[in-house]
């Protein structure tokens, strides 16, 4: 038992190890779900229920009409959409079909998204109109050869849905200009697919379920491997960590949950749709959690019991004149996650609603939960908490050898939801891979006896925004390109809002150059959380006497 100290501080109840075999493929798991809870509310959102069955009878049909467009087993199908109906539809779908997700950031520029589709290979896409003039700048150069369009009222109904689709494109004026001919509106796919049958391919454990992109240290995303076996394990670790506190959900509530957090971060995919499927949970879907008014108002229409969020989300609600309007007194649990958990903000939530923050730790690589602090913990820690269940932790030094006790290490994990590689990079793969099976963090931890683990430094130089990973060298690429800058550097700097933001120094070519152009130009060629928030024009950078940028000392000098 000594290779896992933690086990001592699992709550009673909660196993060492899971059964990640259980299921063959996600598409059990789901189709189980689909008939077991059949009549129970799925989703909810803008005021409009769809249930297990609808969706199972959505997502077949969709899954029928994918089929029809003569994809084979295994091609990628890409979903850029907000938190939408449509969105778990869509997943379902695709990999009752046999195909594979590549989850798309919906605010993705052109540059951006041309990258995700061309590295995935990506032949058809469910997008959401909103964004149809991001495909369309891009799509010629790309593998993309379907592309099924959807609007946000597509599923509430035919006078409530076209009410909506006015407002959001007329009166909000949120769907540029945008020309994709041959695209199939999504209700016509779905009806299509209605009049075709499913074919039921042999979907293993070993196939590939997801292609969740993460930043590459050489500036380009790559796609984290997440075969079926993955996801199954992380969502069965998940239901086992949280069992403690949502087996208090009185007999015949239904659990609630709220999916603030976007379905294509790879949190809200695993710990919020796919456990909400496997437990028979009602998932709250909002489109925007900027909105903080807006949120607030649809979550006082419900009763919640689990909220997975990350800090930045956790304060803005806490600190709105609204949250009161929200009946906070039936959550059960708090999941912090995607970036650290401020302790001002743990306490001031624990004040205000009763429930404790749980921050956990993981990444897209590891599907994502990796470790959490023990559900039933009544105060805030400030460290990741303990490894989950089939988890394994280790600290390595840069020899990849384990640290003394008490040293600072790179946290290494092995375990079932650990991914396979990166897509089509077996370089990138053998650098994060140990040969024992650990996949190297990149973040720099220690472990007290008890086996909780903190982390006190990253190895990269990633820069960790609301959550999201933005990675200089991209960020850097991007900005030497315009005219005007000889070089530059981005850095993480300390934020009271994000946690962390960019901070761009910048060395001119071309005295000219303005701080506007170059935030006209980031706007342009970076989503939002990579823009920075300081730019700053230096007459030249630190450096190594072999000319590596020192970007230690930038962060370092405010």
């Amino acid at each position: 038992m000594s290779d896992r100290p933690w086990l001592s501080a699992y709550p009673p109840g909660v196993p060492a190890d899971i059964d990640a075999s259980a299921y063959s493929s996600l598409v059990g798991l789901m189709e189980e779900s689909f008939q077991k809870y059949s009549d129970r509310v799925a989703y909810s959102f803008m005021g409009k229920d769809v249930t297990f069955g609808q969706t199972d009878s959505l997502s077949r049909a969709l899954a029928a009409y994918l089929q029809g467009l003569g994809l084979a087993k295994g091609d990628r199908v890409a979903i850029m959409m907000p938190n939408v109906p449509q969105y778990p539809v869509a997943v379902a779908a695709i990999l009752r079909a046999g195909f594979v997700v590549v989850n798309v950031n919906p605010l993705y520029t052109p540059r951006e998204l041309e990258h995700q589709l061309k590295d995935s290979g990506a032949k058809a896409i469910i997008i959401i109109e909103n964004f149809a003039g991001t495909l369309e700048q891009c799509i010629a150069a790309t593998p993309v050869k379907h592309v099924v369009l959807c609007a946000m009222g597509d599923q509430l109904g035919l006078l409530k849905g076209a009410l909506v689709n006015y407002v959001v494109r007329n009166v909000k004026k949120m769907v540029p200009a945008y020309s994709l001919p041959g695209a199939v509106r999504f209700n016509d796919a779905v009806a299509q697919g209605t009049r075709g049958s499913l074919k039921k391919p042999v979907v293993a454990a070993d196939d590939v379920a997801v292609l969740q992109y993460t930043g590459g240290t050489t500036g380009v995303s790559k796609g984290a491997v997440l075969l079926h076996r993955n996801v199954i394990a992380n969502v069965l670790q998940s239901e086992a960590w949280n069992e403690p506190v949502m087996k208090k959900v009185p007999a015949g509530e239904q659990s609630t949950s709220v999916c603030a957090l976007p379905l294509y971060h790879i949190f809200a995919f695993t710990v919020g749709m796919m456990l909400s499927m496997r437990t028979g949970g009602k998932l709250v879907l909002i489109p925007n959690p900027r909105d903080l008014p807006a949120v607030l108002k649809e979550l006082a229409k419900h009763t919640i019991h689990s909220f997975p969020a990350v800090n930045t989300l956790f304060n803005g609600l806490a600190n709105h004149p609204d949250f009161n309007t929200v009946d906070w007194s039936h959550l059960k649990i708090s999941v912090g996650g995607g970036m650290a958990v401020q302790g001002a903000v743990a306490k001031l939530w624990l004040d205000k609603t009763g429930c404790p923050i749980c921050e956990g730790y993981g990444l897209s690589e590891t599907s994502p939960s990796a470790s959490c602090n023990p559900t039933n913990s009544t105060e805030y820690t400030g460290t990741i908490g303990v490894p989950l269940p089939s988890t394994y932790f280790k600290l390595l030094d840069d020899d990849g050898n384990e640290v003394a006790p008490g040293q600072p290490g790179e946290i290494a994990i092995k375990g079932p939801q650990v991914m396979a590689g990166y897509w089509q990079r077996p370089d990138e793969t053998a650098k994060v891979m140990t040969a024992d099976g650990f996949f190297k963090s990149g973040d720099i931890g220690t472990v007290d006896e008890r086996g909780f683990f903190k982390i006190v430094d990253r190895k990269k130089d990633m820069i960790l925004v609301s959550g999201f990973n933005v990675y200089p060298n991209e960020v850097e690429d991007v900005v030497a390109k315009l005219d005007g800058v000889l070089e530059c550097a981005a850095v993480g700097v300390a934020d009271d809002k994000s946690g962390e933001a960019v901070k761009l120094v910048i060395v001119k070519k071309n005295p000219e150059l303005t701080e506007a152009q170059v935030r006209d130009y980031c706007k342009a060629n970076l989503t939002g959380y990579k823009q920075p928030k300081i730019v700053e024009f230096r007459t030249d950078l630190p450096k190594t006497p072999v000319g590596k940028i020192l970007r230690r000392e930038l962060r370092d000098k405010k």
